[in-house]
This record gives C-alpha cells, structure tokens and sequence, in this order.
C-alpha cells in the first residue's frame, strides 16, 4: 500500500492547522511562557517547580513535534523510493476516466506534488494509481 506524501509546500504549517483547530502549539506555549514570566508578581513569584513542570511539557512537545516531522520525511523517502522501484515493470493502472491500461513504467518524474509515473508514453500517472505490479 503506497503512502501519499505530504507536500510541505501546499500544506498549512502545523502551527496554522493547529491554531485553526484551536489547539496550542510549541511557539503558542513559549509565548504564553515568557508572558507568564514577564507578568509575575515579584513579592509573590510562582513555584519553581511549576515552572520545571510547565519547561519539562514545552520540551516533551518540541520532542514530539521534531519525532512527527522525521517521520513525515521518512513516509515520503520511502514514498519515492516506491516510485523508483517500478521502473520497467509492467503495471495495471487507472486512468483519469476510470478506465483501466497496462504499460510498462518508463520514468519517474519528481514534482512538487509528489512523484509521477510515465507509462507507455503518457506521463503525470501518480503511483497511487497503480493497482497491479508484474
């Protein structure tokens, strides 16, 4: 089953889809840190360990957020990787009007959007298409 990339240029940041969902994200709990901190009572400051407790989840959230991102490059490496594989293999595909063709996969283009297939001679087949490989 092939993975469909994530295309960074077309894609909101995560910080958009996140705010757009009403979630908070890293650069979201930094700023609300540092005001938090910038507006402390100084003859009552918060407890340290509240401050160690709310340090210790920003830095749990950037690890995360960069482990999503690694796996995000990794899914789309192994994506193209797929792509490559089927070049000079004969496959079974669907064409944009539902129909189905079989040909021989020629090259492999790399667009913005992902890879591309040409087979047969008609090129900008996605690999997601592709429904039997011989």
């Amino acid at each position: 089953m092939p993975i469909n990339p994530i295309d960074a240029a077309t894609q909101p940041s995560a910080a958009t889809q996140a705010r757009q969902q009403g979630i908070l994200g890293k650069d979201d709990f930094l700023k609300l840190l540092i005001g938090q901190l910038q507006n402390q009572d100084p003859l009552s400051p918060s407890d340290p360990s509240q401050q160690m407790g709310q340090m210790t989840q920003f830095s749990i959230l950037e690890q995360i957020t960069n482990l999503a991102q690694s796996q995000q490059a990794a899914a789309s490496n192994d994506y193209d990787q797929q792509a490559v594989a089927l070049i000079g293999r004969t496959v079974t595909y669907a064409r944009r009007d539902g129909s189905s063709a079989t040909g021989v996969v020629e090259q492999v283009t790399f667009t913005s959007r992902g890879p591309t297939l040409t087979i047969g001679g008609e090129s900008g087949i996605p690999p997601v298409v592709v429904s039997e490989v011989r």
